[in-house]
C-alpha cells in the first residue's frame, strides 16, 4: 500500500523473570499500526467493578487476533492513550495528503468505531495541529446531532458529626430511597475536634465513619469505593455501583483550607473532580466560618474556595481546571449560614406551626443569593423540613445549652449544571449523634454518553471536513483586540485589580490563541500579572473577555516596596499560524510596610506613603553607614498592631485561629501605610490576621533566613539558643523579644483566650517566624524589666511603644 499507510509499530516482548537487561526479554511479535489496527477493552463488567484489577484489551491487526491483559494505573492507560493517538494521528496524516476515493473513507469511518467507542478518550487527546483542533471542535459543537443523554441517580448526604464516634447504623440516611440510587457522594464536617487532628491532619476516626457509610449503603446493589478525600475534619466519600465504574475517568481530588490566616484545615473544601462518559463533574464538601454574625466571612470563604481549588488535567499543557468550569457542579456541607433578625422562640414557634417559608426568608444564605453575592447560577431545592441544627446531642430535643442558639439550616446542598431534577431534598431525624441532623438530597441527572449515531456522526464528520478543505489554503487567523495599553492606578499590597482585554475573531477561520513568553524569559509575564484565560480557541466571528490581573504578593513586595523593580510588562499574545500581538501593562504601586525588610521600616520615622521612593532608596543604601541616624528599636507598625492586640484581645476567644475579614484586613494596610489614624479599625480578629501575614511577607525573617541551619542545629540546647538571639541583627533581635514578650502575656490569658504553647508555636513555625515559645530565651531585656519597674506590676513594657526597648 501507500506508505502513509504504515505509520507505527508496536513490540510485543515476553520475559521468564523480571527484565534486568536487554537479555532477558525476547521479541515475539511486530504489530503494525494502520487502517485495519484497532484496539478494543473487553474487560468484563464483574472486573471493572474492582478497583485496581487489570485491564484486558483485543489488538486485531489485519486477520490477526490477539488479548493483552495490562496492569492497572496510570502507565496502562498512558500506554492505550499513546496507541490511540498514533492511529488517529495516521487518520488525519492520510487524509489531509491525498483526496481520498469514497469507498477508502467509508472504510475509515467504520474502523474507527473501536476510538468512537470512548469519544470523550478521542477528543481528549492532544492535538495533532491546527486542522485536528477544527475537527474536534466541530465535532463537540455538534455532538447533540449524533449522541445521547441517559439519567443517573446522585445521592447526596451532608452530616456534622461535632467529632463524634459512629454509635448506630446510617441506614435511615443512606438507604432512604425507594431504588439503589447510581452514585453515592457523602461528606462529613467536624469529624474529628481533637488538637491531633488539626495539627497532624490524622485521625483513627476516618476508617470508623467510611466503616459506617459502607454498612448503610443501600442493600440492593453493589457498590464500589472510588475515591475518599479529607481534610482535618471534612471527608468526602464516592462510592458508584460496580457496573459504571469503567466508565469514570479523569479522577482528581483537591483540598483547600480557608482557616486561620485563610490557610489552615479547620475550616474549608475537600472536593473531587472526575468524567463520567463525557460529562465532567465536579463535587465540593465544604464547612464555612461559623457564628450567625459572620455571613460576610463565609461568603469569604465560599469565594476562595472557588478561587484556589484548582484540578490539574491529564494533559499537562492544558490550564489547570477550575470548579466552576465543569458541567455539572455539586455542592454540599456544613455551609454555617444562619436564620437571622428573629428571636429564638420566635423560630420555634414558626418550626412547631410548619410555618417554613416564613422561617426560610430570614434565611442567610437565600439572601445572599438573591443578591447574586455567593453561589450565583446555583440552585438549591425547595426545604419543607425543620432545620437541622442545633439540638442536644443524643436527642430531638432544641439546645438547653447557656448559648440556646438559634435552630438553622445550615447542612445544604447545591447544585449548577443542565439537565438535572431533585427527586428529593430532606433531613433525617432518627440520627441523634450529632447536634446536627444529616441532609441528604436525590438528584436525577443527564449525562452525555459516548453511544453514537453511526450515520449521523459519518455525515457531520464528513461535512466538518469538505468545510474545513475549502477553508484551509486560503484564511489566515486573524483577530482585533478591544485595547493595548492597560495601566492600572494605585496598587497596593494583596488588593485585587483586574482589566480587560476583549480578544474578536475577525477572521475567516478559528483560531487557536496563546500568551507566550518574550526572548530568554521563562514566563509569559511578570509574577505580578496573570492572564485568564492565557490560553484557549475561538470561532470565527466570537470573542472571549481575556482578565488581565494585579496582584502583589508577599514573593512580589519587597521589590516593589523598594523599587528595585516596577509595574511594567509587555505581553505577548501569539495566534497559531498566524502573527503576534503586543499588549502594554504598566501601573504604580503604593508602597507598603507589607513586604518590607525591619531594618528598613526602623529607618522610617514617618508612614511609608507620605517617604518619596528616592528617600526610601537613600535610606536602604544607608543601612551599612554608622552615621545614619539612629533607627527605632521596633518599626512603629509592629507597634501599633501588637499594641491594639495587647489592649483589647487578650481575653479574646479563638484569636489567632480564626480569619479576619477582607475588607477590614485593607483598611488596617491603609492605615498603617498612611498613618491616616491614631488607632486601627477592625476586629481584633482582622489585626491579629494582618499582624500574621505582616511577619509573612517579611523579606528575611524574624529570625534571618541565613541563621536557620545554627537554629535547627541547637533547637535542644538552651544555652546556645540564647547565643543564636544574641547575635542577630539589633532590630531583628528586638522584634524578637518584642514578640515573645506579647505571645507570653496572651497565654497569662489562656484560660480566656484558649490559646497554648502548641497552636501559637504552630501558626509561628507556619510564617517562617520560628518563634517557638518552647525556646528559653522568654524573657525581656535588662533595660525593658527595669521598665517595668519604673511604670508598676502589670504594665507590660513589649507594649509601651516602638522605643521602649
Amino acid at each position: 500500500g501507500k506508505v502513509c499507510r504504515l505509520l507505527g509499530l508496536l513490540f510485543v516482548y515476553s520475559h521468564r523473570r523480571m527484565a534486568i537487561t536487554g537479555d532477558d526479554v525476547r521479541l515475539d511479535e511486530i504489530i503494525p499500526i494502520s487502517y485495519d489496527f484497532s484496539v478494543v477493552e473487553v474487560s468484563s463488567p464483574d472486573e471493572l467493578a474492582v478497583v485496581g484489577a487489570d485491564t484486558r484489551v483485543r489488538v486485531t491487526f489485519f486477520e490477526e487476533e490477539l488479548e493483552l491483559k495490562l496492569p492497572f494505573g496510570s502507565h496502562t492507560r498512558l500506554f492505550l492513550s499513546e496507541v490511540n493517538r498514533l492511529w488517529v494521528a495516521l487518520c488525519w496524516f492520510c487524509f489531509s495528503q491525498e483526496r481520498v476515493k469514497s469507498e477508502v473513507r467509508d472504510d475509515l469511518i467504520r474502523n474507527s468505531q473501536p476510538i468512537l467507542a470512548n469519544k470523550s478518550q478521542m477528543l481528549g487527546m492532544p492535538q495533532f495541529g491546527l486542522r485536528d483542533n477544527l475537527i474536534k471542535c466541530e465535532l463537540l459543537k455538534n455532538e447533540d446531532a449524533y449522541t445521547y443523554i441517559k439519567n443517573y441517580s446522585f445521592f447526596l448526604g451532608t452530616y456534622n458529626v461535632n467529632g463524634q464516634n459512629p454509635k448506630e447504623s446510617l441506614s435511615p440516611w443512606l438507604a432512604s430511597t425507594a431504588t439503589p440510587p447510581d452514585f453515592y457522594l457523602v461528606g462529613f464536617q467536624e469529624l474529628d475536634l481533637s488538637k491531633e487532628a488539626f495539627l497532624f491532619n490524622d485521625t483513627p476516626k476516618e476508617p470508623e465513619w467510611m466503616l459506617a457509610v459502607y454498612k448503610g449503603l443501600h442493600p440492593d446493589a453493589k457498590y464500589a469505593l472510588v475515591k475518599l478525600v479529607r481534610l482535618v475534619g471534612i471527608m468526602l466519600l464516592f462510592y458508584v455501583k460496580a457496573e459504571h465504574a469503567a466508565h469514570i475517568s479523569e479522577m482528581e481530588a483537591e483540598t483547600v483550607g480557608t482557616g486561620v490566616m485563610g490557610r489552615m484545615g479547620n475550616k474549608g473544601a475537600v472536593a473531587i473532580r472526575f468524567q463520567f462518559h463525557n460529562s465532567d463533574i465536579c463535587v465540593v464538601n465544604s464547612h464555612l466560618a461559623a457564628h450567625t454574625e459572620e455571613f460576610e466571612r463565609r461568603n469569604q470563604d465560599f469565594k476562595d474556595i472557588c478561587r484556589r481549588i484548582q484540578f490539574r488535567q491529564d494533559d499537562l499543557t492544558l490550564p489547570p481546571l477550575a470548579i466552576m468550569k465543569h458541567n455539572v457542579v455539586l455542592w454540599l456541607g456544613d455551609l454555617n449560614y444562619r436564620i437571622s433578625d428573629l428571636e429564638v422562640d420566635h423560630v420555634k414557634d414558626l418550626i412547631a406551626k410548619k410555618d417554613f417559608e416564613t422561617l426560610y426568608n430570614h434565611d442567610q444564605l437565600k439572601r445572599q443569593m438573591d443578591e447574586e453575592v455567593v453561589f450565583v447560577g446555583f440552585t438549591e431545592g425547595e426545604i419543607d423540613f425543620q432545620p437541622t441544627y442545633k439540638y442536644d446531642t443524643g436527642s430531638d430535643q432544641w439546645d438547653t445549652s447557656e448559648k440556646c442558639r438559634v435552630p438553622a439550616w445550615c447542612d445544604r446542598i447545591l447544585w449548577r449544571g443542565k439537565n438535572i431534577k431533585q427527586l428529593h431534598y430532606q433531613s433525617h431525624m432518627t440520627l441523634k449523634t450529632s447536634d446536627h441532623k444529616p441532609v441528604s438530597s436525590l438528584l436525577e441527572i443527564g449525562v452525555r454518553t459516548p453511544v453514537v449515531n453511526e450515520e449521523s456522526y459519518k455525515r457531520t464528520f464528513e461535512e466538518i471536513v469538505r468545510h474545513i478543505d475549502r477553508m484551509e489554503n486560503d484564511c489566515i487567523p486573524s483577530v482585533s483586540l478591544s485595547e493595548r495599553e492597560f495601566f492600572f492606578q494605585d496598587v497596593k499590597f494583596m488588593q485585587h485589580q483586574a482589566k480587560t482585554v476583549s480578544v474578536y475573531n475577525d477572521g475567516q477561520v478559528p483560531c487557536q490563541f496563546e500568551f507566550i513568553p518574550k526572548l530568554d524569559e521563562p514566563t509569559y509575564c511578570k509574577p505580578w500579572l496573570t492572564a485568564n484565560p492565557a490560553k484557549g480557541f475561538l470561532a470565527q466571528g466570537t470573542s472571549v473577555d481575556i482578565d488581565l490581573e494585579v496582584f502583589v504578593n508577599r514573593s512580589t513586595a519587597p521589590e516593589l516596596n523598594s523599587g528595585q523593580q516596577q509595574l511594567e510588562d509587555i505581553l505577548v499574545l501569539h495566534l497559531e499560524r498566524g502573527k503576534d500581538y503586543f499588549i502594554s501593562v504598566t501601573g504604580n504601586y503604593l508602597p507598603s510596610c507589607f513586604g518590607s525588610s525591619l531594618s528598613t521600616l526602623c529607618l522610617l520615622r514617618e508612614p511609608i506613603q507620605d517617604m518619596p521612593l528616592e528617600t526610601i532608596r537613600e535610606l536602604v543604601r544607608s543601612l551599612s553607614n554608622p552615621e545614619t541616624d539612629k533607627p527605632q528599636d521596633i518599626p512603629k507598625e509592629i507597634w501599633m498592631m501588637v499594641d491594639h492586640l495587647f489592649r483589647y484581645a487578650k481575653k479574646q476567644e479563638e484569636l489567632f485561629q480564626q480569619p479576619g475579614l477582607r475588607g477590614e484586613f485593607e483598611e488596617i494596610r491603609d492605615c498603617l501605610d498612611t498613618g491616616s489614624l491614631d488607632t486601627l479599625p477592625g476586629s481584633n480578629h482582622s489585626v491579629a490576621e494582618a499582624l500574621l501575614l505582616f511577619l509573612d511577607a517579611l523579606p528575611d525573617p524574624v529570625i534571618p533566613f541565613s541563621f536557620y541551619p545554627q537554629c535547627l542545629d541547637c533547637c535542644s540546647d538552651s544555652s546556645r539558643c540564647r547565643q543564636i538571639i544574641s547575635v542577630l541583627p539589633q532590630c531583628h533581635k528586638n522584634v524578637f523579644n518584642y514578640l515573645i514578650a506579647f505571645l507570653q502575656e496572651l497565654l497569662k490569658h489562656s484560660a480566656h483566650n484558649r490559646l497554648d504553647v502548641s497552636i501559637l508555636g504552630r501558626l509561628t513555625i507556619h510564617i517562617h517566624c520560628f518563634l517557638d515559645l518552647r525556646w528559653p530565651f522568654a524573657q525581656v531585656t535588662h533595660k525593658a524589666r527595669s521598665h517595668r519597674e519604673k511604670k508598676g506590676e502589670g504594665v507590660c513594657p513589649a507594649f509601651l511603644g516602638p522605643d521602649a526597648l
